[in-house]
């Protein structure tokens, strides 16, 4: 049995997996070589850090190395076949392959297999045709159920509360690399398996990096202090964003940046559905910044999707013309970012409902002054 009841039971990681393969003959396809380990885990419960996985009608089969004999038995059981491969593994495909009549088209995922792969694979040579695809699994991935969310909530929650206790430390003459430290510490006391991406703490001037790389510069009284950050429950990712002013009351100017950020994340809140674009939903929180005349100074997207990977689909940008799927869960972080001076960003992250946006974090975004 899978270890992780969040990424699914048996018979959820097979019905995720018949939907697959249903896609797959829909494509002409008669299996798919899997090797993006997000998806090999969401098709198998499998969290290791190398493996490859052919899906096919007849049988599952998950190729992987000896580091993970027990931990693949442990976590895959008996939803999929287990292989435990000691030399090449793209040739040790081509013999599993090789066992089942009837395999002559194989798509494999476009976007993760390297030209080298194909050499080897190609090196036994078969005539099995082999097929780029792209966003087959992923596109499943999009609509999370009841414990995907709750995984996602959890690590939300964790997030808010690591954050907490963060602040109440947070003081002028800190490095942001000592904010940091002290935040990603919260975060693994608090449970979180892992960091989804490289913590953010960005001071004074350098809030206005929308990515920047945590430094030695010492905080300033009265300086922004941006803090964007992440936290694993289940494998599954929270995002959040919160900025704060350390050490001195909000000038008027930061007030007023402030306001237009908040004012359009909270427009955007409170309209986001699914079934609007994403085209459109960027649109909510754009339009409230361009008016109040920051729109050159907001130049990401307003979201992205959120799972067992930290950027997924959907995307809420100006160039996603597509339908927001229901049940799928966004982060909704606008920001404006005056180089010089500093930066101001919101992040919090949502559920996709037809009737409009469910908070997974706490959505508590006033303006924090900390002393």
């Amino acid at each position: 049995m899978p270890t992780s009841a969040t990424v699914g039971s048996d018979s959820r990681l097979a019905a995720r997996r018949e939907t697959l393969i249903r896609r797959l003959d829909e494509r002409g396809l008669d299996g798919l070589i899997v090797t993006h380990l997000p998806n090999i885990r969401y098709l198998t419960g499998f969290t290791g850090s190398a493996a490859l996985l052919l899906v096919l009608p007849a049988e599952t089969v998950l190729l992987t190395d000896f580091r993970y004999r027990t931990q693949a038995a442990d976590e895959v059981g008996d939803t999929a076949r287990t292989e435990i491969v000691s030399s090449d593994i793209w040739q040790r495909l081509a013999k599993v392959t090789g066992e089942f009549a009837g395999v002559r088209t194989l798509g494999f995922e476009a976007d993760h297999v390297t030209v080298s792969d194909l050499e080897r694979w190609h090196a036994d040579g078969s005539a099995i045709q082999r097929r780029p695809t792209k966003g087959l699994v992923e596109e499943l991935r999009v609509r999370k159920d009841a414990g995907e969310i709750g995984a996602v909530r959890a690590a939300a929650a964790l997030c808010l509360n690591a954050l907490g206790a963060t602040l109440e430390t947070v003081r002028v003459g800190q490095t942001e690399r000592q904010i940091a430290a002290r935040l990603e510490s919260e975060l693994r006391e608090r449970g979180s398996e892992w960091h989804p991406f490289q913590t953010i703490v960005a001071s004074g001037p350098r809030s206005a990096l929308p990515h920047a790389r945590t430094s030695s510069r010492v905080v300033e009284a009265g300086d922004w202090l941006l803090l964007d950050f992440g936290a694993q429950v289940d494998g599954y990712c929270a995002d959040v964003t919160r900025t704060v002013v350390v050490g001195a009351a909000a000038t008027d100017r930061q007030r007023a940046a402030y306001g237009v950020v908040h004012e359009a994340q909270q427009v955007a809140l409170k309209r986001l559905a699914s079934g609007m674009s994403g085209k459109a939903a960027d649109a909510l929180a754009r339009d409230v910044i361009v008016d109040r005349g920051f729109g050159d100074a907001f130049g990401h997207s307003l979201g992205h999707g959120l799972g067992l990977e930290v950027h997924e689909e959907p995307r809420l940008s100006r160039t996603n013309d597509a339908a927001l799927p229901e049940r799928s869960v966004v982060t909704v972080e606008p920001g404006i970012y005056v180089p010089g001076w500093g930066g101001v960003r919101l992040e919090d992250d949502v559920l996709l409902t037809p009737d409009g946006a469910v908070l997974l974090t706490d959505g508590n975004n006033e303006l924090e002054e900390l002393g």
